[in-house]
């Protein structure tokens, strides 16, 4: 059967309702990274998955399949967090994960961070880091060398995952979250033993969770009820965990709620580069530094679940007021 008979053999019967085993969701992503089909069949396989729900079986086997597919890097010796939203949430935020990661590592607590560039809003990790000069790397060495000297190193996705080549220029054209934004927290090259992921909705969420429960690292996903991929103080968020699921209000960990706003995050990367150099060099609105914190302490919590929030919202207040979270941009931009 030629390629172009057997994509359409697949959109036939997903156009029909019908699900895809994790087995063939996986062969089908690996032969999406090998080019075997063009632009109108991936335009419209990833249609499907915006028209209708991804199931667990089908998102477990993307992911098998990047993960198969992706260059490894093994820095298991620095027990590392990674902060990582789905992004796609249309809110149009500052970079609040990427801000986190470097309060967090101001802590001492190791952080591998997965990003790549945005794909629906202004701005996002990589476009941040990339203009501040930080020159994206997949070797180990250099990696460590980050985190030894920083506290954090950066994996931009397509330096990881050449599988993911193959779709950019059509993910790129329909500037849409796809069944991509919800693989690229599952995905890291690393594989942490600590992660703290944000999901754009509810559904994401559940499904994160049914497939990371399985696993051994330690996990926290969060999903702001009224639609952020983070901890955004604008309302309340679910929280789920090894331990099982929580919905959290800004008020039950001592914060007041904030607007929407509060956390603009700027036209382009320039604006929010502006942003998030405010924020860093302690000078950022009592809102934004709030929603920072609140995730930077959560963060910390994943790692040591017997860390109680306050206690972990002061260290992390301690990194970004004394210089230490500002510090380890300059020496990662700087290395």
């Amino acid at each position: 059967m030629t390629t172009k008979n057997k994509m359409k053999k697949i959109l036939n019967k997903l156009y029909q309702h019908k699900r895809l085993s994790k087995s063939e969701a996986k062969k089908i992503l690996i032969d999406i990274a090998g080019e075997k089909y063009n632009d109108a069949h991936l335009a419209s396989f990833m249609t499907v998955f915006m028209m209708r729900p991804i199931t667990a079986s089908e998102l477990g086997g993307f992911r098998e399949a990047l993960k198969e597919l992706a260059i490894k890097v093994d820095l298991s010796e620095y027990n590392t967090i990674d902060i990582v939203g789905t992004g796609g949430d249309g809110k149009d935020t500052f970079n609040i994960s990427t801000l986190t990661s470097f309060i967090v590592a101001g802590t001492g607590q190791k952080v591998a961070k997965h990003g790549n560039y945005s794909v629906s809003s202004k701005s996002g990790s990589s476009d941040m880091l990339e203009s501040f000069g930080y020159e994206f790397t997949n070797d180990e060495d250099t990696l460590k060398s980050h985190l030894d000297k920083a506290n954090i190193c950066f994996l931009h996705a397509p330096k990881f995952h050449p599988a993911m080549k193959a779709v950019g220029p059509t993910r790129k054209a329909l500037a849409l979250k796809t069944f991509f934004n919800m693989l690229g927290p599952l995905v890291n090259p690393s594989s942490p033993q600590n992660s703290m992921l944000g999901t754009f909705n509810l559904e994401v969420a559940r499904l994160y969770n049914y497939i990371l429960q399985e696993e051994g690292a330690n996990y926290g996903i969060v999903h702001a009820l009224d639609g952020y991929d983070e901890i955004s103080l604008t309302s309340g968020f679910k929280l789920f965990a090894k331990e099982g699921e929580r919905l959290i209000n800004p008020e039950d960990i001592g914060q007041k709620r904030i607007l929407q706003s509060d956390i603009y995050g700027g036209n382009s990367v320039a604006e929010a580069a502006k942003i998030f150099k405010t924020i860093l060099d302690g000078e950022g609105s009592e809102a934004q530094n709030k929603v920072v914190l609140t995730n930077a302490a959560f963060a910390l919590k994943i790692v040591d679940a017997n860390k109680s929030f306050d206690d972990a919202f002061s260290v992390a207040k301690e990194s970004l007021f004394g210089g230490k979270a500002k510090s380890c941009l300059e020496r990662l931009v700087n290395i």
